[in-house]
């Protein structure tokens, strides 16, 4: 196999010298570095090495080039080179310009120049965009390969399963005739899809998640029936408890029902995350943490549905779906919320064709040309807005209330306004979904009275609905479902019915010693990406004085 490449576009031939030059010292013997000086020379070799099978694992761009800049430059080669890692070089004038820039195209990094000493500097951008190439890149060569039909739910939703767990994967269409030779080769028919054919060869069809999830490699099943901690949910909040507990020595499980990062692991871009200058998505955030709780130790099930907890004298019980169960010394209630159905005629039939709840950001290159309409007021809803921007010709942002203002963060409200073909309509709701077969229509009530638009996708970002049903009796909750910890807890100076113990409930504690509840689930929490990890990061502390006491 030939070596992979680093590629360097800059048109100050002194400034592409010094970097490939620094490249070549660090990386010379592994990787070959390919260096242009401009953004077309730069694209004709990028075409020319994808035709050869060469694989390019990262592509530096400078940012001020004449005639293409280095955004325009990688939004280019991200359609000839999509597994490339990508990095903008700027100056310290532009850092303002090329920020604004990244929101619109997924660069990974930015630099700084001059980049000296590069072993500061460089080298650990370099490093970490070539790791990021190795796990998603280099694995992506032996592709999942999945066939279905363009509108059918149950094709969506294993795609969205992949995707949500970073399995690399390619869609086929059975309409078309490599999809169609695929399906025959499977043994299988056009009505037996949607059918996933593993780079083993495996033909699943119509499989259900965990029978994909196992055939896909991922961890359903735990090693000890016995843990210091058990985390339910994989969200941020789960996933803080999972770094910190199993990194300070916890023997620790994390459990997540679908796939970890929760409702901000589908996030296109979170740019107010500290650390964090040009932003990162919600699913490098979601697999940094993951790959770190790993380091450290931790187990992470996925597609495990947990349906009841039961305290067992002093040990934890948490149950499955299939009737098996787990214990644990102590446990952290990590669920996050889900998004609310929107109730209207034609959307629960046309849901996976057409309507989505999420980002669904698969959908992305479907949605070239077309019109895009989503529903929300909130950031989830901007940052998919300015997302989708980047490829369907409209975008329309459907608010109920009165302005953006008290919902959207100040920033992101700026951003959309800038964005040509996007367009927020307040005071306007979903009526009715149309269409046949896959969403074709919507109708919607405004200021204005009632008008049917257009429509070749809606995605839905209302509400926060917690997944707590199954610890109905077994912790005290609010009446919308959230769970009250600590001081919520205490009644005129008093401890919760049945407290066992002589102190009151730590702060993230609940009603059950031991059990701890992090993130949104939890009742008053702060809804915010940050406060999420903090606080399960903060619930790790809490079990330990909690074991201290045991």
């Amino acid at each position: 196999m030939p070596k992979p490449v680093l590629m360097t576009v800059d048109d100050d031939p002194q400034v592409s010298r010094a970097v490939a030059r620094d490249l070549r010292r660090r990386y010379g013997e592994e990787f070959r570095v390919v260096r242009a000086e401009s953004g077309a020379d730069a694209l004709d070799a990028l075409r020319e090495l994808v035709l050869r099978g060469e694989p390019v694992a990262a592509v530096l761009a400078d940012y001020r080039m004449p005639e293409m800049n280095g955004i325009e430059f990688l939004e280019q080669a991200m359609d000839i080179a999509p597994l490339a890692r990508r990095a903008l070089l700027t100056a310290y004038a532009d850092t303002n310009a090329a920020i604004q820039a990244i929101n619109v195209v997924d660069v990974d990094h930015y630099l700084l120049k001059p980049w000296e000493p590069p072993e500061e500097k460089l080298y650990p951008v370099v490093d970490a965009l070539i790791e990021t190439w190795r796990l998603t890149g280099v694995r992506a060569i032996e592709q999942t390969r999945v066939v279905g039909h363009r509108w059918s739910a149950e094709a969506f939703a294993l795609r969205d399963f992949l995707a949500r767990n970073s399995v690399p994967y390619r869609w086929y269409s059975v309409e078309d005739p490599e999809g169609l030779r695929l399906c025959t080769a499977a043994g299988a028919s056009p009505d037996d899809v949607p059918v996933v054919i593993t780079p083993e060869g495996t033909a699943l069809r119509c499989p259900s998640e965990s029978e994909l999830a196992a055939a896909v490699g991922l961890t359903t099943t735990p090693i000890s029936d016995f843990y210091d901690l058990v985390i339910v949910g994989g969200g941020p909040a789960g996933l803080g408890s999972a770094v910190y507990g199993a990194s300070e020595g916890l023997r620790t499980v994390l459990v997540e029902r679908q796939a970890t990062g929760g409702q901000a692991g589908q996030s296109s871009r979170i740019e107010n995350y500290l650390g964090f200058p040009d932003g990162v998505s919600g699913s490098q955030l979601t697999d940094r943490a993951r790959r770190q709780a790993a380091k450290f130790g931790a187990e992470v099930l996925t597609v495990r549905d947990v349906v009841a907890l039961e305290p067992r004298g002093s040990a934890r019980v948490v149950r499955f779906a299939d009737g098996s169960e787990i214990a644990a010394h102590s446990v952290v209630l990590a669920t996050g919320v889900a998004y609310r159905s929107l109730v209207a005629p034609g959307i629960a039939e046309l849901t996976g064709r057409g309507v989505y709840y999420g980002s669904a950001a698969t959908e992305a290159p479907a949605c070239a040309g077309q019109d895009v309409y989503i529903v929300g007021g909130a950031n989830s809803a901007g940052q998919a807005a300015v997302f989708f921007s980047r490829y369907a010709k409209t975008v329309t942002l459907l608010v109920r209330g009165p302005s953006l203002e008290a919902s959207m963060s100040h920033y992101l409200i700026r951003q959309l306004e800038g964005i040509d073909n996007v367009t927020v309509r307040t005071g306007t709701q979903v009526c009715e979904a149309r269409g046949d077969g896959h969403l074709e229509q919507l109708v919607l009530a405004g200021p204005d009275g009632t008008e049917a638009v257009n429509a070749a996708a809606l995605f839905i970002f209302i509400g926060a609905a917690p997944r707590t049903d199954w610890l109905d009796g077994v912790v005290e909750r609010d009446e919308r479902g959230f769970v009250r910890t600590g001081p919520d807890l205490v009644v005129a100076g008093r401890p919760p019915a049945g407290w066992p113990l002589d102190r009151e409930p730590y702060y993230l504690e609940s009603s059950v010693p031991g059990v701890f509840v992090a993130g949104d689930v939890r009742a008053a929490s702060v809804k915010r990406v940050a406060s999420a990890v903090g606080e399960g990061a903060m619930a790790v502390t809490l079990v330990h004085r909690y074991l201290e006491e045991q």
